[in-house]
């Protein structure tokens, strides 16, 4: 196991979100930490807010009250002069509007805004600074053998951050997961993965160029790492992960390269599909970015169904027909 070196308490890292009393993202009852950046750009991403790895300006038109009730961000804030007000007979509202080609996300704005519409998404924190508020849930991870999990954005891009919050949850007897794309140095990933006793990983695509048109990239490293991930960390425990989209990846023949990529070592316990869901659509628009996958749905239960029995074969399990 790798130490960490010198007083890492003082270290700050971007932090997107806390939640509180997840099920879903590691064993138990958990406490997510969402980090921002991420180096991938999938078409689906449910959380595009994370994707820049500095705090950035968020804004909701619902929320504003408009020029003539408000118009305070209008005054003189913003020292880019992004914000302003669409001519009358283009909109009907006088609702503010930005200009993200000029905003920089300076934040200068968002104090002035009694409404709650302009707000920044990250904030730095602290390690101890989070810690203390993950361990306000101790009693919950007690009972239900649950721990802190980190997620993104890409969690391991802050890899000093993640692997000191990792240590310092194991160092108050918190159990530790990652959700992770795996698309970092492996360096980076060197530093967290000692630290770290279940890895939720995803596996989007096998195909190199599919893998390139969806995310951006092509999976090669992210294959390199897993391996190197399995072989150089048996004691922690793998969980493969496929977030199913329709036309994209929902098909036998990605499930089973998949399946033949991870079954050789034992330390991979599972795989599971995540069912495409549109949950994140309304936050293109508050950073003023356009959500590219309109035309797509969730997966079908028979096409989740059919897709699951493979896995529950693979892994020697009853089938019951999907989760």
């Amino acid at each position: 196991m790798t130490h960490l070196q010198g007083n890492t308490k003082a270290l700050t890292g971007v932090v997107l979100n806390i939640q509180h009393f997840c099920t879903h993202d590691g064993p138990g009852i958990r406490t997510n930490v969402f980090l921002k950046g991420c180096s991938l750009r999938c078409k689906w991403c449910s959380n595009p807010e994370s994707i820049n790895a500095k705090p950035e300006l968020g804004y909701n038109p619902g929320k504003c009250i408009g020029e003539k009730q408000c118009g305070f961000c209008l005054k003189g804030v913003c020292p880019e002069s992004a914000i302003h007000v669409v001519g009358a007979g283009d909109r009907p509202d006088d609702k503010v509007r930005i200009n993200w080609d000029l905003c920089t996300n300076c934040g200068q704005c968002i104090p002035v805004c009694p409404s709650n519409a302009l707000y920044l998404f990250g904030q730095a924190l602290t390690v101890d600074q989070v810690l203390d508020e993950v361990e306000q849930d101790a009693s919950f991870y007690r009972e239900s053998g649950g721990g802190i999990t980190l997620s993104g954005g890409e969690c391991q891009l802050q890899a000093d951050f993640a692997a000191a919050l990792l240590a310092g949850a194991h160092a108050r007897g918190i159990n530790t997961t990652i959700e992770t794309a795996s698309n970092v140095p492996w360096e980076f990933m060197a530093k967290v993965l000692p630290h770290v006793d279940t890895v939720l990983h995803d596996i989007k695509l096998t195909d190199p160029q599919l893998h390139k048109k969806w995310t951006g990239v092509d999976n090669s490293r992210i294959r390199a790492n897993l391996q190197k991930a399995y072989e150089t960390f048996p004691e922690a425990k793998f969980i493969a992960r496929t977030p199913l989209i329709p036309g994209v990846n929902d098909d036998e023949e990605h499930i089973r390269a998949t399946l033949a990529f991870i079954k050789p070592y034992k330390n991979v316990v599972d795989y599971e599909l995540l069912p495409y869901m549109r949950f994140g659509e309304s936050k293109y628009g508050f950073l003023g970015k356009i959500y590219e996958m309109q035309d797509f749905n969730p997966p079908p239960p028979e096409t989740m169904s059919r897709l699951q029995a493979i896995i529950d074969e693979a892994f020697g399990r009853h089938s019951s027909g999907g989760r």
